[in-house]
């Protein structure tokens, strides 16, 4: 048995790794990436990222979102999202973004990783997980962003805060909110 399969035995199909994870496995791990790439074993997501796929009836699986972001930050406190969930609040926006948000507190910037971009923000707060609450926050927030009529969301944003907990609403606009956004629902979350 040759080296390269002695790491290929420690590898499991769908998981992401970085080539720190390899160094255990192989002392040469540069040449046994590139030997794990050419074969069709590993494929290259980013710098120092790699994934063993997982084989579906189709073909190939893309990794999973959050263990690719989860191995690419080292790190398992991050939110991952999208403009398109601004969709469900039922406040005008309509659009469909090709875009990942990852709320995190290490990296920022945007970043290739495989075949999909994603946008890093560094936060110091963020839920663990997206409420309504939260993204009516985030909508007003990113509003310059979004390709969207400003004024017609304003105002049903406005609309919407009555039908909300004001509570938990209140607690994320002062947990997640920008100045802006917090100069916005004052008055209608008192």
């Amino acid at each position: 048995m040759t080296q390269v399969d002695k790491v290929k035995n420690h590898l499991r199909r769908g998981q992401v790794y970085r080539r720190s994870d390899l160094i255990n496995w192989s002392k040469s791990v540069d040449r046994h990436l590139e030997e794990l790439v050419n074969d069709g074993t590993l494929q290259k997501l980013s710098q120092g990222l790699y994934y063993y796929p997982k084989e579906s009836v189709f073909g190939q699986t893309p990794p999973d979102e959050k263990e690719l972001v989860r191995s690419f930050l080292k790190d398992d406190r991050f939110l991952l999202t999208s403009p398109n969930v601004y969709n469900s609040l039922g406040v005008g926006t309509t659009q469909l973004y090709n875009e990942r948000t990852v709320y995190n507190h290490k990296r920022h910037g945007e970043f290739k990783l495989g075949n999909r971009t994603f946008n890093f923000r560094v936060k110091p707060h963020f839920p663990k997980k997206v409420t309504q609450e939260f993204l009516l926050v985030d909508l007003v927030n990113n509003l310059d962003s979004l390709a969207e009529d400003q004024q017609e969301v304003l105002q049903k944003v406005t609309a919407k805060v009555p039908t909300m907990d004001k509570k938990k609403l209140g607690h994320s606009v002062m947990e997640f909110g920008n100045v802006r956004t917090m100069k916005f629902f004052a008055p209608l979350i008192k």
